[in-house]
């Protein structure tokens, strides 16, 4: 959970360099539109500007631990902006974090816009 927390306190600042130390090299993030980022495409668009989370709050988080591996589930409410485009909303992410050198990276992570309810 504190590495979760860690990681969005640092994508917020947009700090590069500590987001980047938590995700592993070969990281790959299924975004909520479908498309597909690497590392280093997630890093530029902290980088440039052309991604910015204005505010993020997780809940419902669960952790489940699999020996070197650990998935983490939560929903999120967020504030941001992707090139120019509102992206703030509700999503629920997946996350899949393995420990490499007695360190723990997130691998994937996947997010799914929460629909609103319906009246």
């Amino acid at each position: 959970m504190r590495v979760e927390r860690d990681t969005l306190a640092a994508i917020l600042k947009r700090d590069g360099a500590a987001a980047g130390a938590v995700l592993a090299d070969d990281f790959v993030a299924t975004l909520p539109s479908g498309d597909v980022q690497t590392k280093a495409q997630f890093l530029a668009d902290l980088k440039s500007g052309d991604l910015v989370i204005e505010s993020s709050e997780m809940a419902d988080m669960k952790v489940r631990v699999y020996g070197d591996a650990a998935v983490v589930t939560y929903s999120s409410t967020d504030k941001g902006k992707y090139k120019g485009q509102d992206i703030g909303g509700r999503y629920r992410w997946t996350d899949t974090f393995v420990r490499r050198a007695n360190k723990w990276q997130i691998v994937a992570t996947q997010g799914t816009p929460i629909p609103n309810p319906r009246p």
